[in-house]
Order: C-alpha cells, then structure tokens, then sequence
C-alpha cells in the first residue's frame, strides 16, 4: 500500500518543488539554517504536495477512469481505494498544519491558507484555461515558504523567485497538457492547448519560461548572489531553451523527457547553483 500511495501522489515530483524551499530557506539564513527549520520545512513540502497530488487524484478521478492515458493510475484500477486515498490526504494535512506550527506562528497561521489554495488547482480545469498558472502559483509558494521558515516575513527575493517558479510550473504544465487536447475538448475542460490550439500554447509556454527565466534573474539580484548563482543560472536557461526545441505542434513523442527530465535538471541546478552561491560568499 506504501508504494501504491508513492505513485498515486508522483512522491518522484517533488524534485520541482523541493530544491525551491531551500532555496528560500538558505538564502533568508544566509548559511545553514539549522536542523530543525531543515526538516520542518522538508516535512512540510512533502505533505503538502503529497495532500495536493492526492486531493488533485480524487477530484479527477472520473475522468482519469475515461482518459486512456491516466487509465491505469491507482485509484482508477483500485490499488488504492478510494476512501484509503482521502485517510491519507487528510494525515498528509495533519502533518503539514503540525510541521508549520513547529517553525513559527506565520507559517502556522498560513498553513490553512496553503491547504485551501492547494486543493483549490484541482478544480480550476473546469472552469479556466488559466489553471496552469494556478498549479504554478502553488508551487510558488515554495521558496515563500522556505524563507517564511527562518525569517517570517514577506521579502522581494522570495517574492520573485516565488513568481518565476509560477511561470516556469505553468509553462511546462501547459507542455503535458497537449497530450490531452482532444480528450479535454471532449470532455469540456479548461485547458491553453485546447482552447487555443497546441501551436498556441507552446508559443505561450514558452514565453512563460521566458518571464520564469527573468524572474530568476531578478532574484538572484535582490537576493545579493554572487556570480556563481548567474553562471548556474545561465546554464538553466539554456536547459530551458532546449526543452522547447525537443517539441513541436506535430512532434510530442519527447514531451515526457521536456516535462520531467530537464524541469528536473533546471531545478536541481538553479538549486546548487544557490547554494554555492550563499556558502562561497
């Protein structure tokens, strides 16, 4: 059941997230923030995103049972019952609301905040195109989140580095969206490829990773990072470049490698790249 629930919540995605937390978290500390903000924090990401993934799995739920691509997903061929899947969104809430009452009394206060707008996405395909850019603004939330850890308070850099991940999560959201145009159009959802057509959306896909691109930039510099952060930086940008030239609107058979192999690199790298930057200062 352990490993059931692993992929039912993709525990595997949390590479998106995660080295964006720290990146808050270490930045705001200027170093290493301690253990207990370290863990708190990892704890909180991992619930959180395993409560969102869970919740996101249970409201699509009949639609995956109709989609041929998602029709094999665990709660559709029962691996993980239904009522098992809500007894574990909910613990993963419990832990999360536990693990931000243990760093301080803001993150505390945001939790419900956080859960609400969380679960919210899951809805938002029925009725808006714009629901990429509000899975993004979730996983914005992570280096908000981190430097909210150590330094409880709203700061420009956590802020910009929180808007380029809302950009650079939408736009490559969009990206896997184009595998399900036909389906979505069907079955009257909210999408950019099936409002607009996959042409459209991968210019506008890649205009949000532009503006992502920009945004780090833009962090790096209020945050006060050295030289190493905008080498590391460039390095992404050029992974970001080549996600959009392994897809075209007649050629999606690469989509799975530009969604999660080099989304995974960009994050890990402008990660490390941080982190030297803030030790090597």
């Amino acid at each position: 059941m352990v490993g059931a629930l692993a992929r039912l919540v993709k525990v595997e995605h949390s590479v998106f997230a995660l080295p964006f937390a720290y990146i808050g978290l270490f930045v705001a500390a200027g170093g290493w923030p301690g253990w207990r903000p370290f863990l708190l924090l990892t704890l909180a990401m991992v619930a959180m995103r395993s409560f969102a993934m869970a919740v996101n799995r249970l409201a699509d739920l009949r639609y995956d049972r109709l989609n041929p691509r998602t029709s094999r997903r665990e709660l559709v061929t029962g691996e993980v019952p239904v009522r098992q899947a809500w007894v574990f969104a909910a613990g993963c809430a419990v832990v999360f609301v536990g693990a931000c009452g243990g760093l301080n009394p803001l993150c505390l206060a945001l939790a419900p905040v956080a859960l609400v707008w969380g679960a919210f996405y899951s809805l938002t395909k029925r009725f808006t195109w714009l629901c990429h850019f509000v899975l993004g603004s979730v996983l914005g939330l992570a280096p908000v989140a981190g430097w909210l850890a150590v330094r409880p308070e709203f700061a420009l850099p956590a802020i910009l580095f929180g808007c380029g991940v809302t950009c650079w999560t939408a736009g490559f959201d969009v990206l896997y969206a184009c595998q399900d145009v036909e389906f979505d159009r069907q079955q009257g959802l909210k999408s950019l490829p099936a409002r607009f057509g996959i042409g459209t959306a991968l210019a506008l896909a890649a205009f949000s990773h532009v503006d992502a691109a920009l945004f780090y930039l833009l962090a790096g510099y209020a945050a006060g990072l050295s030289w190493i952060y905008y080498a590391f930086w460039a390095v992404c940008s050029a992974v970001l470049l080549v996600e959009h030239r392994l897809i075209s609107e007649n050629d999606l058979s690469r989509v799975n490698v530009a969604f999660f192999t080099l989304n995974g690199i960009v994050a890990a790298l402008l990660g490390v790249g941080t982190l030297l930057a803030v030790f090597l200062h």
